[in-house]
């Protein structure tokens, strides 16, 4: 599916899928929501991620915190279903237009992972919420699983 990376003419103005992984395998995703454009999730694909996701248009990630492969939903139930998938100029970073079945991203609850903004006024560096209320409670959706979120 991914074509080997041969020249910058190939990369940059070709028509042929060329991504550049990291020394780790990995690739990083930028993931919107379709009809607003809110910014859901950062996440990163290997090549099998990135394949089952333009095989299945749902969106696979690679999870670097449990070492596997994920599909967003397959416990939760929200799916994102990929509407538009790009790759930027150098092909080492790729962005994805999803709508969410259930409406939430975040496995803290929250519809969007970024429900957090750092203050750049009198309290710098501060966080303030954005999102004031959880779209969902996270115990009961992944009761028994344990929090991918590592200190």
């Amino acid at each position: 599916m991914f074509e080997k990376r041969k020249t910058i003419v190939q990369v940059e103005e070709g028509n042929e899928l060329a991504p550049k992984f990291d020394e780790k395998g990995l690739i990083p995703v930028v993931t919107t929501d379709y009809d607003t454009g809110e910014v859901l999730m950062h996440a990163y694909m290997n090549k099998e991620a990135l394949q089952r996701t333009i095989e299945t248009q749902r969106a696979v990630y690679y999870s670097r915190s449990r070492d596997a492969i994920w599909e967003k939903g397959s416990v939760s139930g929200f799916v994102q279903h990929i509407k538009e998938m790009r790759i930027d100029d150098d092909q080492d970073c790729v962005w994805i237009r999803v709508k969410v079945e259930g409406g939430a991203s975040c496995h803290v609850g929250y519809r969007s992972c970024f429900y957090r903004s750092i203050s750049l006024d009198a309290k710098k560096g501060q966080l303030e919420f954005c999102e004031k209320n959880k779209t969902f409670d996270p115990e009961t959706f992944y009761k028994g699983i344990d929090n991918p979120t590592k200190v």
